[in-house]
């Protein structure tokens, strides 16, 4: 079977799944595992959001939305020449990928488009699940959910009956947006309370004003698609009157994949430490908006 995925939480679980080899095409997103570096390239994003600021990003983002743009561009060329039997994408988020309805003029004949679109923890394990049965990869498909749910498990457990820290998660900073879909829902089973996101809902526009009016204990900085560095200086001028912690938002939390699993145990770490185990995850505390370095938390 030839797949193309471009997405990059299914070309995970595709990985996960032991069909890397499949994978004929992905997209510009596509760096995890290292073994997908290097497929070809069959859709990348329409602005180099590199030299943009969070503030400019989503003006960017916005006006082309408004506009009736596409943020992504697909080579139907090249995706025609790949003879793709199964292309991947998704439609939850006009931000994040090449949505079906914009496959349309792209899809070679005959190929099928799987759309996955998971709002909750629970239904990312369900799209494991599709990908497996669609793979022929149903075993491997179960091992992988069981080992998500044990993992999510474990974490909740070691935090059961301790009072929940009150957590905003910012998805994005400038301006800031609370969180979304299966973030809350991580932040619950890690112990924590959620002060502006809902679970199962889009992540929203707030304001700072707002997140100090609702008294957060901590701040977790997680921009989507943002690894942990990038995070970190993203999070570095925030003036605020609690803790603010910036993680790797790719890795772990924005993509609806295995590894928000992992998130999970990272969260209850953050949230809990004396009771919840390190689960080895960087994160980063940003300084003072006065200094222009950041340092790695010491974990105990």
């Amino acid at each position: 079977m030839r797949v193309c995925s471009l997405l990059p939480s299914a070309t995970e679980i595709v990985a996960d799944l032991g069909a890397i080899d499949a994978l004929v095409g992905v997209s510009e997103e596509c760096r995890w595992p290292a073994g997908v570096i290097g497929k070809p390239v069959v859709s990348a994003a329409r602005i180099d959001f590199g030299e943009l600021s969070s503030v400019e990003i989503d003006r960017a983002v916005r006006e082309s939305l408004r506009d009736g743009e596409s943020l992504y561009a697909v080579d139907a060329e090249l995706l025609d020449e790949l003879r793709p039997d199964v292309i991947i994408t998704q439609d939850l988020c006009a931000v994040c990928a090449v949505s079906g309805g914009e496959l349309a003029g792209a899809c070679p004949t005959g190929a099928r488009i799987v759309s996955l679109d998971p709002k909750t923890i629970g239904e990312i394990s369900e799209s494991v699940r599709t990908l497996a049965a669609v793979l022929d990869r149903s075993d491997a498909g179960e091992e992988i959910v069981a080992r998500m749910w044990r993992t999510i498990a474990a974490a909740s457990e070691a935090v059961r009956g301790l009072p929940r820290r009150r957590v905003f998660f910012a998805e994005w900073v400038d301006p800031p947006f609370c969180a979304g879909h299966w973030l809350p829902e991580m932040i619950e089973r890690a112990g924590g309370a959620d002060v502006l996101g809902n679970a199962g809902e889009p992540s929203r526009t707030t304001t700072w004003e707002a997140v100090a009016a609702a008294r957060p204990e901590l701040v977790v900085v997680g921009p989507c698609g943002f690894g942990i560095d990038e995070a970190a200086a993203a999070g570095a001028t925030l003036d605020l009157d609690c803790p603010v912690v910036a993680v790797d938002a790719d890795s772990y939390y924005s993509r609806p994949a295995p590894r928000v699993a992992d998130g999970v145990a990272q969260l209850a770490h953050l949230f809990h430490p004396e009771h919840a185990p390190d689960p080895g995850l960087e994160a980063i505390v940003p300084l003072a908006r006065e200094q222009a370095r950041h340092e790695v938390v010491e974990q105990p």
